[in-house]
């Protein structure tokens, strides 16, 4: 199975659809959530990724589903362990599955 690299980050559109469209900082959004800015400028260049608890965070303050946030995070993570990992085993022998009794 191929895991392509994703159109878009969660960084990329928090700092498009949401920071840049409506002129929040990264400080103002960090404030606002309760965390530190660090924490929201690595998300947005890429250098961490969104958790599920960031991901009820964003949903709440931006009005969106914290599903959102996760689905394009997984899509990020399997990219980059299909590139790390390289070839992936083959599927087992249903043969190899039956439980002994």
């Amino acid at each position: 199975m191929s895991y392509p690299a994703p159109k878009r980050t969660p960084g990329d559109i928090l700092r498009r659809d949401y920071l840049d469209r409506y002129q929040i900082t990264q400080r103002a959004l960090a404030d606002h959530i309760g965390c530190d800015t660090k924490v929201i400028n690595s998300i947005v260049n890429g250098r961490s990724a969104v958790t599920a608890e960031m991901a009820l965070k964003l949903a709440a303050t931006l009005q969106t589903d914290p599903d959102l946030w996760l689905d394009v995070q997984k899509e990020v993570d399997l990219h980059k362990a299909a590139q790390q990992i390289g070839k992936l085993p083959k599927p087992i022998a249903r043969s190899q599955l039956a439980l002994p009794l």
